[in-house]
């Protein structure tokens, strides 16, 4: 039985690019980076080194190439925080395009997005 999300697979056109806003603006950290040495690499963020789901950055031009079927869309993800204004502030101050704070039925959140202009939701649960 499948008892966790372990890795979530981002396909971004500049890995560096994406690692610097990831680990620079949204204050996540590198936990791995691998290249097979035949121009396959992939960087392993989270946002802590204990977490126990990890977004996986993947060049989307060459996995398009070698499997033309995948789908290499952006998820829609939603994450977490203890502290939406702050986040929210962080992110505006750091030039990051946020959106409005919404209040849902479980909570209030905001979305943004990254310099290849995927969004990312973040909420705040009620408590």
């Amino acid at each position: 039985m499948i008892s966790k999300v372990g890795q979530i697979m981002l396909y971004v056109h500049n890995q560096d690019e994406s690692v610097h806003f990831w680990t620079e603006k949204v204050g996540f950290t590198v936990l791995s980076e691998e290249d097979n040495g035949q121009g396959m690499r992939w960087i392993e963020i989270a946002p802590t080194k204990d977490a126990e789901t990890s977004l996986v950055l993947h060049n989307k031009e060459l996995i398009a190439k070698m499997q033309p079927e995948l789908n290499l869309g952006t998820p829609s993800l939603m994450l977490f925080t203890d502290n939406l204004d702050e986040l929210h502030k962080n992110l505006s101050d750091k030039n990051i395009t946020v959106g409005q704070i919404v209040e849902m039925p479980s909570g209030r959140v905001f979305n943004f997005a990254d310099y290849e202009d995927n969004y990312f939701a973040v909420m705040e649960k009620n408590k």
